[in-house]
């Protein structure tokens, strides 16, 4: 019996490698089939296409819609492209330090790095860009000027400025340097004893830099910390892994790679001895919380080492290598899932298999595993990670959009900037009524017409109630709705007064303080920070959380 058995699964296991045998040849040939066919069409196209084509613009295009089949991060880089690429994952480049893009279809520095080339050249946001090195921006666009304006370390360019209350334009001088991008652009104080510090990426150092601020804010009396994650789409997977580490015990698994190439499958471990184990800590997420802020957010789920408040994050567990092609290009291309210690995997949508139509789908609730943290607290897997403490992302008023989108709020910073040489900190800082009123009588020249939500379901009723020929029935009823939603909207300044100044404070501090300003503005009125505040100053609510379980399907 055993002696079959053997010879069974000799048999069995012969049989199959002839079967992978024939199978992978097949493979190679379709391979070398396709790319076949691909090389003649695209030399019948170029011959007899009526229009010249460029061939790298068309070969380019192919490849994008080829890639873009499989999933949004596997992509093509080219050669001109690769420089654009390091910026994302190192942070550095050689400029002037400041954020500058289009609006109505001027040149417009809309953020100067705080001690970088431009500020210290004295440009501020809001000045428009006329020229650069004597070059006139009228048809250029956002990438042309990025182009223009970045350059080697110790060059100078030269910009040509128009700024809000000065009479003609003037020229600046600036030195470009060696940038780079701060991964944490802020850290402080948001009470005596609790310290914030926001995270915006994962590129080189950034390990470095969450533990300098960590440390920073232990020797300014922090006893209890927040770790803002929010809108961060992730970056670099070491650094993920570093980070996770500063605050779990050596030794502990941090995140698992599992792929088609099994030789790259690989554990990786918290190598190093942790910063701090035990001071309290939230972890703030959104829903544009990705990649590796998931895998710092899961960890610190699935060992109860930090309660998580927010909302439930973008759920991107896949994993991208670089692979370098002919001609300096390269190829950015997803090898592996990643899963954090519970075992979960927390990739939401699945690239694999689309709908017939084209279509992807998440992964329903019904097929969500369920896994434990070390506690014995059960999470999900296949849908990002769950906050523990659930805050809604707010929903700002029709006028508070249109004021932002609009630019007004923009504009009237530029105007109080010119009128007023300094302000109070940014925490202490806050306009007046009357300020407020001056605002009210600036817009009071502006286009503010905007359709609510409401508006535009009013309009697709009248418009089928005409299809179906029903409409002078309720044709009264509807001129009155109209009425009151017009009268109340003529109020929408006084009502929604609240909400305005807190954006345009922050508005208004950000052309003083930069970065840290806007974020220090905000702290009086961001919902997820006081939440978080609220469960760091209740020691019961915070380590009951941590033991309960708050995460359901």
């Amino acid at each position: 019996m055993l002696k079959k058995t053997v010879a069974g699964l000799l048999i069995g296991g012969l049989g199959l490698g002839l079967f992978s045998f024939k199978t992978e040849n097949e493979r190679y040939f379709d391979i070398a089939k396709n790319l076949d066919i691909f090389a003649t069409l695209f030399k019948e196209v170029n011959t007899y296409y009526v229009d010249e084509v460029t061939p790298g613009k068309l070969v380019k295009t192919g490849i994008d819609a080829m890639l873009k089949s499989l999933d949004p991060y596997t992509n093509y880089i080219s050669e001109d492209d690769i420089e654009d690429f390091r910026t994302q994952t190192t942070g550095q480049y050689g400029g002037i330090g400041a954020v500058v893009g289009k609006r109505d279809g001027k040149t417009i520095v809309q953020l100067p790095y705080e001690g970088m080339p431009a500020q210290k050249a004295g440009l501020l946001i809001g000045d428009e860009i006329l020229k650069i090195d004597g070059l006139v921006l009228d048809k250029k666009n956002s990438s042309d000027v990025s182009k223009l304006l970045k350059g080697q370390a110790g060059t100078v360019v030269k910009v040509e400025v128009k700024r809000y209350g000065v009479e003609k334009p003037f020229e600046v001088a600036i030195t470009r340097d060696k940038i780079q991008i701060d991964n944490v652009p802020y850290y402080g104080m948001v009470t005596n004893d609790i310290g914030y510090f926001q995270l915006s990426g994962f590129t080189m150092d950034a390990s470095r830099e969450v533990k300098n601020a960590v440390m920073k804010l232990k020797e300014m009396g922090a006893q209890k910390i927040i770790f803002d994650l929010r809108d961060n789409p992730g970056g670099l997977l070491n650094e993920a892994v570093n980070i996770s580490n500063l605050f779990v015990e050596k030794g502990k698994d941090i995140v698992s790679t599992k792929g088609k190439v099994t030789e790259w499958n690989k554990v990786y471990k918290a190598l190093d001895e942790p910063l701090d184990t035990q001071i309290p800590l939230v972890i703030i997420t959104s829903s544009r919380s990705a990649s590796a802020s998931e895998i710092v957010s899961g960890v610190m789920q699935d060992y109860d080492r930090a309660v998580l408040v927010g909302e439930r994050t973008f759920g991107k567990g896949l994993v991208q290598a670089t692979r370098p092609l002919s001609y300096n290009s390269q190829l950015k291309v997803t090898t592996a899932k990643y899963y954090i210690p519970s075992g979960r995997c927390i990739q939401e949508v699945d690239y694999s298999h689309r709908k017939e139509d084209g279509s992807l789908g998440k992964i329903p609730d019904s097929l969500r595993v369920a896994f434990k943290t070390a506690g014995g607290r059960t999470v999900f897997d296949g849908g990002g990670v769950a906050p523990d403490v659930e805050v809604k992302d707010k929903d700002f008023a029709d006028i508070s959009k249109t004021l932002v989108n609009k630019g007004y709020l923009f504009e009237y910073a530029n105007k109080y900037r010119s009128e007023h040489p300094t302000i109070p900190p940014a925490k202490e800082f806050s306009i007046s009524d009357a300020e407020y009123q001056k605002f009210v009588a600036f817009l009071g020249k502006k286009d503010i017409s905007y359709s609510t939500s409401v508006e535009k379901s009013i309009e697709d009723l009248v418009k089928k109630a005409k299809d179906e020929k029903h409409y002078d029935d309720i044709k009264t009823d509807v001129d009155v709705l109209k009425k009151k939603i017009a009268h109340n909207k003529a109020n929408d300044l006084s009502r929604f007064k609240p909400e305005i100044k807190e954006l345009l404070e922050q508005e208004i501090a950000l052309r003083y303080y930069f970065q840290k300003g806007a974020i220090e503005a905000s702290f009086d009125d961001d919902q997820d920070i006081i939440t978080a505040m609220n469960v760091l100053n209740d020691p019961q609510k915070f380590q009951g959380l941590l033991k309960s379980n708050p995460n359901k399907k």
